[in-house]
């Protein structure tokens, strides 16, 4: 490991004299370019930026009067410069470093503001493999690196809230404090980091390497939170590079600020219900869904989701597939509700929801794709896990029923329905559904046999409010999301109501459990995916 040298230590004010930009996106630089021009800084830039610059009326000096070398190789090579790098990276105050400076005729640069070629927008917007690697920029983060590294002496700017608190601190005193110094390098090394990991992730996703030597996982800050999980535990909310629709570039239109698990609970009711294609509603608490449906319009599928579980959806979570109206609106807030999240809502509605102060509601720009590619993280001591997204489409040919009865069509729908509720249901899950309305939902037991019978009780209670003589799992099929490992957890579901039964299959006891559908009279069909959700 190198010693530290022992230079001086850094000033607390430095009083800028050179700045060097170089922006792919220039939004702002006029007004940024004045103030320090006015300030008595000198402008250095390359390219566009520089004609951008000389366009407003500013001196401005190229780079290349700077190193005595044009820029070549297509624009690659312009500030890989002995000059450029020297003058960011000299400590003004060790001897030894003004010394080499002065005999090579290299000049401080004091201010580095780079915003870096646009390699995220390339590949989002479906450049070709050529173009993705034209705008991996090198120069650009080898400058805020060093720039960074010597903030002692010099301000590193990589996006417009840190040019303005820049400029702020500028127009205060003409000077730059240590501490602003330190803030912003801090801000310039997150940004080169993220920026590696995009490439990174970009290139193994080229090779269709899904599990490189090395993994980074960027995000850029969307809100600090109020706490985490819980009061005592601090929490905060990133964007990845992901455009994928939902909770994370979702507008919120009102209500208070958005929490830790109302963002956990948003995204997974968003998710489950973007697997639906008619109007549907899913109702989420704590991670689960306790009640799903769809129906001829989002009321019906509302009020058919709400009788699932209309105690456990208080104080839940709302998503919808379509865009809300008035009448959708007076449905959902008939009860206390936290958080709807959909993807439009119309004026009427909206004039519905403003009259819940305290309920948000958030738009989106559409529906997430429920069989698009992507992965999901999960932290564990000392790492983190990576997988992809459970992409699982079960399809009514993909079934073999493995029982002596046949299911009705009515059956296979109201199998796949539950199956698909299922997999968005924490392990141990068990579904029971009908006529596209989940009946009840079990989740998270550490035994199947449990999952069925909270499952039941859910159902025979939903039955109960809706004044019917039976269970709402009477004549329902009950998804499992993995297999029984033994007859219990089906025997239950048949004593429950039960007549059809999707699972995965794959247990030692697949003939024992089999054999108890056969007894029964049911009808079972097994899917061969399992789709557990921990």
């Amino acid at each position: 490991m190198p010693a530290a040298p022992d230079f001086p230590p850094a000033p607390d004010a430095v009083k800028p004299v050179r700045a060097l930009i170089s922006l792919s996106d220039k939004t702002g630089l006029e007004d940024a370019a004045r103030t320090l021009h006015d300030l008595g800084v000198e402008l250095v830039s390359t390219g566009g930026t520089r004609a951008a610059i000389a366009g407003f009326g500013l001196p401005v000096k190229d780079v290349a009067d700077l190193t005595g070398f044009p820029e070549m190789m297509d624009g690659r090579v312009k500030t890989l410069h002995p000059v450029v790098h020297g003058g960011l990276l000299g400590v003004r105050d060790a001897a030894h470093h003004a010394e080499a400076m002065t005999t090579h005729g290299i000049g401080p640069i004091d201010i580095v503001w780079v915003d870096l070629y646009p390699f995220e927008a390339t590949v989002a917007s479906g450049g070709g493999f050529d173009a993705v690697v034209e705008n991996i920029d090198i120069g650009g983060p080898a400058m805020i690196r060093s720039g960074s590294k010597n903030h002692g002496y010099v301000a590193v700017c990589v996006d417009q809230a840190s040019v303005a608190e820049l400029l702020e601190a500028l127009k205060a005193d003409g000077t730059t404090s240590l501490a602003l110094r330190k803030r912003l390098a801090a801000r310039a090394f997150a940004r080169t980091a993220a920026y590696d990991a995009a490439v990174s992730g970009w290139f193994a996703g080229q090779l269709e390497d899904a599990a490189p030597a090395r993994k980074s996982i960027a995000g850029t800050l969307a809100q600090t939170l109020r706490y985490g999980e819980n009061p005592h535990q601090t929490g905060a909310f990133y964007r990845t590079g992901e455009t994928r629709p939902g909770v994370a570039h979702a507008q919120q239109v009102q209500g208070k600020e958005l929490g830790y698990n109302n963002i956990a609970d948003a995204d997974a009711a968003y998710e489950l219900v973007a697997e639906f294609d008619a109007p549907a509603c899913v109702i989420v608490k704590h991670a689960n869904p306790c009640g799903v449906a769809v129906g001829n319009d989002l009321s019906e599928a509302y009020a058919r989701a709400l009788e699932c579980d209309a105690v456990s959806a208080f104080g839940g979570v709302v998503a919808v597939n379509r865009p809300l109206n008035e009448a959708d609106a007076r449905a959902i807030t008939d009860i206390f509700t936290e958080v709807v999240i959909a993807p439009g809502a119309d004026d009427e509605a909206r004039a519905v929801f403003a009259a819940k102060k305290n309920l948000r509601l958030l738009i989106t720009d559409g529906l997430p794709d429920p069989h698009g590619a992507g992965e999901v993280f999960r932290s564990v001591a000392g790492g983190f896990l990576v997988q992809s997204r459970d992409r699982s489409l079960i399809k009514p040919e993909d079934l073999k029923i493995v029982t002596r009865r046949q299911p009705t069509p009515q059956e296979v729908q109201d199998m796949l329905f539950a199956f698909t509720v299922a997999k968005h249901v924490k392990s141990n899950a068990i579904v029971y559904a009908r006529d596209g309305q989940t009946a009840g939902i079990g989740a998270g037991q550490m035994n199947r046999r449990d999952s069925a019978r909270i499952a039941a009780i859910r159902a025979t209670e939903a039955g109960e409010a809706k004044g019917l003589a039976h269970s709402l799992a009477h004549g329902s099929a009950c998804a499992s999301e993995a297999f029984f490992p033994f007859a219990d957890g089906l025997l239950e579901a048949v004593a429950a109501g039960a007549t059809a039964v999707i699972q995965p299959g794959g247990s030692l006891r697949d003939a024992e459990v089999i054999a108890a559908a056969d007894e029964a009279g049911i009808a079972m069909a097994f899917t061969g995916v399992r789709v557990f959700r921990h």
